[in-house]
Order: C-alpha cells, then sequence, then structure tokens
C-alpha cells in the first residue's frame, strides 16, 4: 500500500489583508502537520485575497506576495509537506494568477492558471494573461530578494507536473475544471494521480451540486484523488466564497468540510491508498489504450517520498454521504455568515433594521437572528476567534461573552417600525412580536408628522396640496406622496444608526440593512433612495419565492413562530391609504406576479433572452392558458417597466450574491441605464409574430406539450431546470 495523508482548508481570507492571510495560511499548515498530511493545499490567490480585483493591477500586491511567500519559507512551515500557495505573478510583461509549490523551504515550480473565469461575478482576464503554453516548462527568475533568500536562482514556470519518488501530483486552478477540456483528463493519462484543485467559488443558491459533481464525473471513470480547497466567508465583497473542501478518490467523496462557518480556518483531512487509483487504471482497457498514445505533458523530477507503507495504527478514509443543504438552509446561513464578517470587520457595532413588519424585512431579521444563534453556538463550541469578536462587538465586560442569542441580539440589532397614517395594526404588531422572539432592541416610530412637515412646506412654495389617488388625486400625486414616506424612512434610518449608539452609551455606529428582494429589483418596484438604500442587503438577490419558502422554513427551524403569520400575509407597500373599495397589494402595483417576475428574470439573465425570444418561449410556455396576444403584452408590459427603472440598479445597494439573474449593475449584470423603454424595433416584430400566429394551432399545439415544457424547459432552452431540483424555484 501507497498510504498518502493529504489537507486541504476552507480559510476565511480578506483581500488586501496579508497578515491576517498569513496568518490564517500558517494556521492552516500547523493543523496540517499535525494531522500528520504530507500535502496541503490552500485556496485560490491565498495570499492576497482572491477578491482584490483592480488592486492585482498594483505592483505592491505583487511584492507584497513574495514577501509573504518568502516568510513562508524561511520558516519551518514547509518542512516536510508538500504546499500549495496562490499569488499573482509578473512575469516578464504578464502578471498571471499563479499555484506556487513548495517543500522543504524550496520553490519546485509554479504553475500559472491556464483558462481564467471571465463571466458572471468574475474578470480574471481584466487583471491576469492565461498561460498558453502546455507543450513546455520554461525557467523563471525569481525576483532578486527571494532569490538571495532562498538560495534559488531559478524555477520550472508552466503547464506539467511534479513526479515524487512515489506518486505524481499536479494542479488544476479552479475554472480549469469546467472547461470543456480539462487539464485533469490528459494528466490522469500521463500517470498523475493527485490533482490539486485551488479554488475562488462563490455561493450560489442551489449550485454546491454543480461542482460536487465536477469532482466525482473528474476521477469517476478515470481514477485518481481530487484535492479541492476554497475560500469562505466574506472577504470584502457582494460574494460569500462557500468552503466545502473536499477529497474525492475515484468518484468517491472521502472528506468533505462546511459549506457555512463562522471559522477561519477549517482543515479536511483524508488518508487514501494511491493503489486504489493504479488498480482502477489498470482495470480499464480503454484507459490503457489512451495512455499508450497520450500527449506528453512535462514534469518535474523531485527526489522525495511523500508516502508511508501499510500501517494498522492509521486509518484509510472511507466514502462519505454528501451534505447539502436546502435552500432555505442556505439563505439562512450563507447571509448570516456574511453578515458576521462584514459587521468584525467593518468596525461596526451592530445593524439597524426599518422593519415593517412584511415578508422581506421579515426575512432580514430572521437572517440576523440566525447569525446571532451561530455565533453562540460556536463560542459553546470553543472558537477563540469567534468569542473575541463577539466580545468586542457586543461591548462585553469583566470576562463575559455571549450566551444567549437573544441577549447578544439585543446588544448588536435594532429594530424600527416607522408606520405612517397609513400602516395597519397588524403589520405593526408583527413587527413587534417577531423583534421580541429575536431578541432585538426595537423601536415604534411615526412618521407622519415629518410627512406632514414636508407637504406643508411644498405647499407654502408652490399653493398647491398633492393627494393620493383614492382621494381624487393623479398618478404623479398619488406616487409623489409614497415616495416622500419611504424616503423619509431611509433619512431616518441612517440617523437613527449614528446616533442610538450614542444615545445608550454604546462606542461605534450601527450599519443599515436593506430588505428589498430580486424581484423587485428587477422590475423597479422601490423608490430610488428609500428604505432600499442602505449600507448592505442580505437579501437583494433572493427571490419572493424563495423568501416566502425560508420564513415557513425560520418559523420552526429558528424558533421564529410569527413568521408564520407574516409570510402567509399578502405583500403590501402600505404606503396608500386603505378604503373599504381599495388595499394596496405589490403585485397588483406591479402588474404581474412575483412568480412570473421570476419567470421573467430566468429568461432575461440565464438564457439571454431579448423581448422577441422571449415571447417566442413564453409562448410554449403559458399557450395553454394565454394567447399569443395576451404572451406579448405581458413581455412587453415588463420589458418596458424593466427598461424605464433600469437606472435605480446603479444606486442598488450593495446585497448578497445568491441568484443567478441578479440583475445587480456593478458587476453581474452590466447593461445600459439609459433605455428607449417603447423597444420600437422589437416591439413591432412581437407584433408580427402575433399577427401570423394561428391561435387555435398554437393552443393545440401548447396543451400537448405542457407537461413536456414544464419538465425539459421551455423551446427546447433547458428553463425548467434553472430550480436545480426544486419545483418552486422553476417557472
Amino acid at each position: 500500500m501507497r498510504l498518502l495523508k493529504v489537507a486541504t482548508c476552507n480559510l476565511n481570507q480578506w483581500a488586501m489583508d496579508f497578515d491576517c492571510n498569513a496568518k490564517q495560511i500558517k494556521e492552516s499548515i500547523a493543523k496540517a502537520k499535525e494531522a500528520g498530511a504530507s500535502v496541503r493545499l490552500g485556496p485560490e490567490l491565498e495570499i492576497p485575497g482572491y477578491g482584490c480585483e483592480d488592486h492585482f493591477l498594483e505592483l505592491d500586491t505583487v511584492n507584497h506576495s513574495w514577501e509573504c511567500l518568502k516568510d513562508l519559507l524561511l520558516g519551518d512551515w514547509t518542512d516536510g509537506i508538500l504546499c500549495s500557495f496562490g499569488m499573482p505573478i509578473i512575469k516578464g510583461s504578464e502578471r498571471y494568477n499563479c499555484q506556487v509549490f513548495c517543500l522543504n523551504r524550496k520553490i519546485l515550480m509554479v504553475r500559472p492558471k491556464m483558462c481564467l473565469a471571465n463571466d458572471g461575478n468574475y474578470r480574471e482576464l481584466r487583471w491576469f494573461t492565461a498561460w498558453k503554453q502546455r507543450d513546455q516548462l520554461v525557467d523563471f527568475q525569481l525576483p532578486f530578494e527571494i532569490s538571495q533568500a532562498l538560495g534559488q536562482k531559478s524555477v520550472p514556470f508552466g503547464y506539467g507536473f511534479m513526479q515524487f519518488q512515489d506518486t505524481a501530483i499536479a494542479a488544476e486552478v479552479c475554472e480549469e475544471l469546467f472547461t470543456s477540456d480539462p487539464p485533469h483528463s490528459e494528466l490522469a493519462l500521463n500517470g498523475v494521480e493527485v490533482i490539486m484543485n485551488a479554488s475562488g467559488s462563490h455561493h450560489q443558491l442551489r449550485k454546491l451540486d454543480v461542482r460536487v459533481h465536477a469532482f466525482i464525473g473528474a476521477t469517476h471513470t478515470r481514477g485518481g484523488v481530487y484535492m479541492y480547497s476554497n475560500q469562505q466567508g466574506c472577504d470584502g465583497s457582494r460574494l460569500y466564497y462557500d468552503g466545502c473542501a473536499c477529497v474525492v478518490v475515484n468518484g468517491d467523496i472521502v472528506a468533505q468540510g462546511s459549506q457555512f462557518s463562522l471559522k477561519d480556518v477549517e482543515v479536511v483531512v483524508a488518508q487514501i491508498d494511491l493503489d486504489v487509483v493504479a488498480s482502477l487504471r489498470g482495470s480499464l482497457s480503454s484507459f490503457q489504450e489512451q495512455a499508450s498514445c497520450k500527449t506528453k505533458v512535462p514534469s518535474v523530477e523531485v527526489p522525495y517520498s511523500l508516502c508511508r507503507p501499510f500501517n494498522l495504527k492509521t486509518c484509510i478514509s472511507f466514502p462519505l454521504k454528501i451534505k447539502y443543504h436546502t435552500p432555505e438552509e442556505e439563505i439562512a446561513f450563507g447571509p448570516g455568515c456574511w453578515l458576521w464578517d462584514y459587521l468584525r470587520r467593518s468596525g461596526a457595532s451592530g445593524f439597524l433594521l426599518p422593519l415593517s413588519g412584511g415578508a422581506d424585512s421579515s426575512s432580514v431579521a430572521a437572517i440576523v437572528g440566525c447569525m446571532c444563534q451561530l455565533v453562540v453556538k460556536e463560542i459553546a463550541n470553543g472558537d477563540e476567534q469567534v468569542k473575541a469578536d463577539a466580545i468586542r462587538i457586543g461591548n462585553y465586560k469583566d470576562g463575559q461573552y455571549p450566551t444567549d442569542s437573544r441577549e447578544f441580539a439585543k446588544r448588536i440589532f435594532y429594530t424600527v417600525f416607522m408606520g405612517s397614517e397609513n400602516s395597519s395594526e397588524m403589520t405593526k404588531s408583527r413587527a413587534k412580536v417577531l423583534a421580541d422572539e429575536i431578541g432585538s432592541w426595537h423601536l415604534d416610530v411615526s412618521i407622519d408628522v415629518v410627512v406632514s412637515a414636508f407637504l406643508s412646506l411644498f405647499q407654502t412654495l408652490t399653493g398647491k396640496r398633492p393627494q393620493y389617488k383614492v382621494d381624487g388625486g393623479s398618478n404623479v400625486e398619488n406616487l409623489s406622496l409614497q415616495n416622500i414616506q419611504a424616503r423619509i424612512r431611509m433619512v431616518l434610518a441612517f440617523m437613527l444608526a449614528s446616533l442610538l449608539p450614542w444615545v445608550h452609551s454604546k462606542p461605534g455606529f450601527y450599519l443599515v440593512l436593506g430588505s428589498s428582494n430580486v424581484d423587485e429589483g428587477l422590475r423597479g418596484y422601490l423608490t430610488k433612495y428609500d428604505c432600499s438604500s442602505a449600507d448592505i442587503n442580505p437579501i437583494g438577490s433572493i427571490s419572493k419565492q424563495d423568501l416566502r419558502v425560508f420564513l415557513r422554513w425560520a418559523a420552526i427551524h429558528l424558533g421564529y413562530s410569527s413568521l408564520t403569520d407574516i409570510e402567509a400575509a399578502p405583500p403590501t407597500a402600505e404606503l396608500e391609504p386603505q378604503r373599504s373599495n381599495y388595499t394596496q397589494l405589490d403585485e397588483v402595483d406591479m402588474g404581474m406576479t412575483y412568480e412570473e417576475l421570476s419567470v421573467y428574470g430566468r429568461l432575461r439573465k440565464i438564457f439571454r433572452c431579448g423581448p422577441v425570444s422571449m415571447f417566442q418561449n413564453l409562448c410554449y410556455r403559458w399557450g395553454a392558458k394565454l394567447t399569443p396576444s395576451q404572451v406579448a403584452e405581458k413581455v412587453k408590459y415588463f420589458f418596458k417597466h424593466h427598461s424605464i427603472n433600469r437606472h435605480k440598479m446603479t444606486v442598488l445597494t450593495p446585497s448578497y450574491h445568491a441568484e443567478s439573474y441578479s440583475p445587480e449593475d456593478n458587476r453581474f449584470d452590466l447593461r445600459q441605464f439609459l433605455y428607449n423603454a417603447r423597444w420600437p424595433y422589437q416591439f413591432r416584430k412581437i407584433d408580427e409574430l402575433v399577427s401570423e400566429l394561428d391561435v387555435k394551432d398554437i393552443k393545440d399545439y401548447a396543451a400537448q406539450d405542457t407537461v413536456a415544457a414544464t419538465s425539459n424547459g421551455v423551446g427546447g432552452m433547458g428553463v425548467a431546470a434553472a430550480g436545480s431540483g426544486n419545483p418552486k424555484a422553476g417557472f
């Protein structure tokens, strides 16, 4: 037997905090050594942090990374253990995203990334060049100070593998796994038994199974050991890196780390018999035939043994059942951990949330409550870093620390019900009950006097006083009166967040939390600079449908039973007066349902549909219930209001990224914000298609194809698969 013990990690790195990152790298190595591992893998770009973005263009970032690497190599950190470190490196005139392999205080080789992530949230081509020479390793001249310190003048640089005396090891960096021709296939044919994948992969609802199946597929048909490492936490942006470091052997997961955690360092260890890899490959005739005529991959000879012989005192790692969280758990734990990282790293003393008693703000409150529960649980489990952060943030004295989540929430969480004459007693009561269940410091404030002051000022200036539509006012008056209330709440929220800590003799300031969901952003159903304008928003890219399911889950699993009544209530902004014959409702105001908005959002973003192709696809999906003319009106109505309100996305509060159809303008959904909202050419094409369609034929066809469209997607595009197993997440 060739027993190899490997260690991979989840590290909560912070972009540009080199001290923090180096400390956690060292801690992970120490834990790997303590476990007896001879191989240690860290996340992609772990030394500077993955999310440095345009800081990668600064020479300082590259230089500081070399300085941290030198510190690691001059100490005993790499003695007896192969370590892979991620950092940017400049070779000649190009900057590369690299994995640096080190052993016994020497650099063995530098492996630059060959396929860069450059879609969605990723912009690696903005900062790095992809390595394109796959047929040779070249000499890389080390920076002078590094060369002097290590006694090495140059090291191999490029695509290749390390041939040790008892096994062969190579890297596959993040995005390369998901390409049409991943390196692991070629490396396996060249005899590489261990693939090390350093990654910087963010959380997205229902995404983990895609990633895990890629690891499994990499070794299932060709054998091998696949190590995966990832960042975990908020490193300074909208993304939450969701860990799940794991080890896969011949298609079976034998070790898996957490997806969501407050830990800064988590090391996952597995002991593997490499002979099972050789045995499987030797039994596959097709693999043997392909290996006999393989394209040769360059290698570096390393005169060192990593494996240990057969020993009954050590245990082999056996296959595990893969751990997946439900979408409701993902909504609770992902944003909850993200909020904790943001809170402790921002220097703030807590959060303030305008709590309306509706589904969205109540979801945010429940997530903060979940965060408090996680903090108390982690302290009870002995995490000293979480304990120290909680003592500092909660302003505990005399050796005290959080032991109860409600007591902790009382110290760090303000909720404010900012009611008006249009608010109902029911929502006011729901907000109060939920605040009590969570433990927040709750305030009940009436904004009527401020609204009246603004209206009086306007009347003094103009001689006119606007009226609500139900009282005979115009649409312009009605909308303006609603906007006044919404914007007053935003100003009041920031004022309270700044001054309430002072009032209660607490240090620091509070962060204002926003609570608009992804569907409202897509439709533009929010007031610019209202309560959606906050410091951060944990639900800004989560759909209304997912939030309602989450509320039902949280009522039971988080212990906030009032959420059941909140979820059951029809969504309403409560910005207009209620009358016996009129109650304001979100879906009526929007002219579309939240379910329809999810459909539009997925078609627009995930499946890249413009107005015409969206109309064509929805004719198949909705043709059994609607005529082509009705479908056309719905599509045109959506695009009209989406484009009219697109400018609001430019000032959208930074939100936790969770949904693949987020309209977030900063980096994910890059589009203009000034449109011709009439879409004259596109809408004319839709009208032409409607006139050409035979209504009877399309309805007959749609009726026959309803089942197929639901299970296989719309128009062959696989739209129904967007939910990834959740029937409520598709159309």
